[in-house]
């Protein structure tokens, strides 16, 4: 008579250093990469992922399934930066599934995370229906755009910015002297976005070997203003495509294009679909609100590629959370948040105003209840409660509930993560 053997218990624990090559090639093998990996590659790993939680489960030794984080800052509507717990390399071997080595990882780091003090905890989800019933919730939503240049309607002679501005060729050095401090000014002012550490700047400019294939030098750009100031940068590469007439059909595809004035973000993008032989420009992944489109005479030349949800968000301290973003009206609701994990439900008086908020525990009765999950989905203002309440998602207890917080929650301006990690 056969007999299915008995899982035998995994490890789940925190990777040594010694077990790191094991552990990456695990990360590999969950995204489907080559799970080789090289020394260079290695070695640069230990030094970015120094002060990160690296975690994995072992199974007689080897390593079956990933998950790291880290300290990260995000920027609440208005302008505070939150402290996070940033998620990623979450991987679970395909045999080894159906064993909740995914709830393990996860419920060890969000206690942590809530006892470190953490006001949410970040990642970009991979597949849409895994994170849900952890508590995180699609918070932002990334879109890309796919510029046909020649019906741009474009000067094709245009040589510069016509504010009295200039864009020049930078370098990697120049790039991790001059972006830090110009990403800092924008997340400063745009909710959603996260903080880019020293590490960030390193693996975009060729001095560390995190990710992918090796090192390919991309082009690098840097707006000033009429003054000097950098307000924008850029980085692309282009391919080499040639149709049988000899003609080019070259595209641009934008690794990143950082921009704090309207006039840098213009001058940037007409740049990009200025150069010689470009017939296409790839923009990369862009605020569902970014001025691209209007930015040319003819808006109808940047086509929709990819609009999908981005940055998903789990609330680990509903107090703070709601306490540091600002809010445009002034009104008062009591939220009912459900939490499976008991890590932040409640019920909690909310009492805004545009001049700051408070929130605290109340025995008030609900206006609203909601799941954790859909309370991250409103804290930064992308999704309406009146949309959640026709999809069952959000109760309104008391008539009218929906469209006063729709009134406090709602933002002029959609969040935006311009980043991966």
């Amino acid at each position: 008579m056969n007999r299915r053997a008995t899982p035998q218990p995994l490890d789940v624990r925190p990777v040594t250093d010694a077990e790191l090559a094991d552990w990456t090639r695990a990360v590999n093998t969950g995204f489907l990469r080559p799970p080789t990996v090289p020394d260079r590659m290695l070695a640069d790993r230990r030094v970015a992922f120094a002060g990160s939680r690296v975690s994995g489960a072992f199974d007689g030794g080897r390593c079956v399934a990933t998950f790291r984080s880290f300290d990260q800052e995000l920027t609440a509507v208005g302008g505070a930066a939150v402290p996070a717990d940033g998620i990623s390399n979450v991987t679970v071997a395909p045999t080894h599934r159906r064993r909740g080595l995914l709830t393990r990882l996860m419920a060890d780091d969000l206690a942590a995370a809530k006892e470190r003090g953490d006001v949410v905890a970040t990642l970009i989800a991979a597949e849409y229906r895994i994170y849900g019933r952890y508590g995180f919730g699609p918070a932002t939503t990334m879109t890309e755009w796919s510029i046909d240049v020649p019906r741009a309607g474009l000067d094709p002679r245009w040589a510069g910015p016509l504010d009295g501005g200039r864009i020049d060729f930078a370098d990697g050095e120049e790039i991790r002297r001059l972006g830090p401090q110009l990403h800092e000014r924008l997340r400063r002012e745009r909710a959603g976005v996260i903080d880019r550490n020293e590490h960030w700047w390193a693996a975009r400019t060729g001095r560390l070997w995190l990710y992918g294939d090796a090192w390919v030098e991309p082009f690098f750009v840097v707006y000033r203003s009429a003054d000097g100031v950098v307000e924008g940068m850029a980085s692309y590469r282009t391919d080499e495509k040639w149709s049988d007439a000899k003609q080019p059909l070259n595209t641009a595809a934008v690794n990143w294009l950082t921009a704090v004035t309207p006039a840098a973000e213009r001058a940037l993008w007409h740049y990009l679909c200025s150069i010689d032989w470009i017939a296409t420009v790839r923009t990369g992944w862009r605020a569902p609100d970014d001025l691209l489109p209007l930015h040319l005479p003819d808006p109808r030349a940047a086509s929709i590629t990819t609009q999908a949800d981005w940055l998903w968000v789990r609330v680990l301290d509903v107090v703070r959370a709601l306490e540091a973003r600002t809010y445009a009206a002034s009104g008062v609701s009591v939220l009912e948040v459900v939490d499976r994990a008991g890590l932040a439900g409640g019920r909690f008086l909310l009492d805004a105003t545009p001049d700051g908020a408070s929130c605290a525990p109340t025995t008030r009765d609900a206006d609203l209840t909601l799941d954790v999950a859909d309370l991250a989905t409103l804290w930064l203002g992308d999704e309406t409660v009146g949309r959640l309440v026709s999809l069952g998602r959000v109760r309104e207890e008391r008539a009218g509930a929906a469209r006063e917080a729709d009134a406090l929650l709602r933002t002029s301006g959609r969040p935006w993560c311009p980043d991966m990690f």
